[in-house]
């Protein structure tokens, strides 16, 4: 394979490459910020003239502040500075060596923009997508060079968030891969490689934080402030999940949740929440909106601070996150340093799943499992068969 090898800018990530980013949004106004900061040469191309205008007065705004807790010097806020030009029309990428898009959760809407991409970009460039769960085969099979494409999932915000996923499409080269992954590394960020699957590792793993969480208030276990109180006590998370998911917002979140369930071909245990959905169709999108799981313009409700509760909602949601970190592993979604990797740097999770499993004990998480599913019988909480062989073999992940 020689689209990339042929190009020695490529070949050496740690030289000046010309980056473009397609979506002055936050998302792809982060990722500008990252390449830029790592010395790239970065276009961020939007057709939207006023939202060019939003982004470069949101990064002097940010450097500003850089500066003012002199994390950087003037100097170097003017080098990232340069190192951005705003465009509008993809015309303008023609040098690109590596473009990120990071526009619309839409499938066909990024179909589009990369059959597009191709008839601007020379052929070793390679074309990736942030998307946070779109099939990147799909967006691959668009392009007529579908080995050079693959996905580069940035964590919001992007300058802070330690964690790229990078998923490859079964059309994409290995050579495609390790140079994406050697860049991505060489910008400062850790890498999780994940197998081109609904969600990847983060939005796949994830999804029992806020479901099982939901699942606990609607059968009435307790309320929104109590679980939240309990998972920062017990779990050391640094928030709970119905004021993450306010705070990411529910047109976000839920819809995330929907894409996971409904490309696991309606698996139960990705089922999304109605308790959320109504949110959603009401508009009441968490902070956003300044209503969602809690109403931001009154005082928010106290927990109930009972220490007996506060353990069993953790054990619930807690076995539920390691089910799906071990299941991850188990299909080679990607590996154990990668999945704990992606929970820790990518969300925040103060250790990764499968180290709690081994603090927890391999046993102790079939036997919750399995009460839960006696206690049930719904398929979501089938417990994983790698924790049920390993607790028959007294293995841990790590030891």
């Amino acid at each position: 394979m020689t689209l990339i090898n042929q190009q020695s800018k490529i070949n050496n990530p740690q030289s000046t490459i010309n980056v473009a980013i397609i979506g002055s949004g936050t998302m792809g106004s982060g990722i500008a910020q990252v390449s830029a900061q790592a010395g790239c040469t970065v276009k961020l191309v939007d057709v939207n003239a006023i939202a060019l205008e939003k982004s470069k007065l949101a990064l002097e705004n940010t450097l500003s502040k850089l500066v003012e807790k002199e994390k950087i010097d003037a100097n170097e806020k003017s080098r990232i500075q340069a190192n951005i030009s705003y465009v509008t029309e993809l015309t303008a990428l023609a040098d690109a060596d590596l473009v990120i898009e990071a526009i619309v959760e839409n499938i066909e809407v990024k179909r589009k923009v990369f059959a597009e991409l191709e008839s601007v970009v020379s052929k070793h460039c390679i074309l990736a997508s942030n998307t946070s769960s779109l099939s990147i085969a799909s967006i691959a099979a668009s392009c007529t060079i579908p080995e050079r494409v693959l996905g580069i999932h940035f964590f919001n915000p992007a300058p802070l968030m330690q964690l790229v996923e990078v998923i490859p499409a079964v059309q994409t080269s290995e050579a495609v891969l390790q140079k994406s992954v050697e860049i991505i590394s060489s910008w400062n960020k850790t890498v999780a490689v994940a197998k081109d699957t609904p969600g990847f590792i983060v939005n796949r793993v994830a999804r029992p934080f806020y479901s099982e969480s939901l699942r606990l208030y609607e059968e009435g276990v307790a309320d929104f402030a109590t679980i939240d109180w309990a998972l920062k006590t017990i779990g050391q998370f640094r928030m709970g999940p119905f004021e993450l998911m306010d705070l990411i917002g529910h047109d976000v979140n839920y819809v995330v949740t929907e894409t996971v369930f409904t490309a696991f071909y309606f698996d139960p245990k990705f089922k999304p929440s109605f308790t959320q959905k109504r949110l959603l169709e009401a508009g009441f999108l968490g902070r956003k909106s300044g209503r969602g799981f809690y109403n931001y313009s009154q005082e928010l409700p106290q927990p109930t601070e009972d220490l007996q509760l506060a353990k069993t909602i953790f054990d619930r949601v807690i076995v539920m996150l390691i089910n799906e970190a071990a299941d991850t592993l188990f299909l080679n979604i990607a590996s154990a340093k990668d999945i704990d990797n992606a929970m820790t740097k990518g969300v925040n999770y103060p250790k990764g799943l499968l180290v709690w499993a081994d603090e927890l004990g391999i046993e102790w998480c079939v036997n919750t499992l399995d009460d839960l599913y006696h206690e049930y019988h719904e398929d979501r909480y089938r417990c994983s068969p790698i924790l049920r062989r390993m607790a028959a073999t007294n293995k841990q992940f790590y030891k």
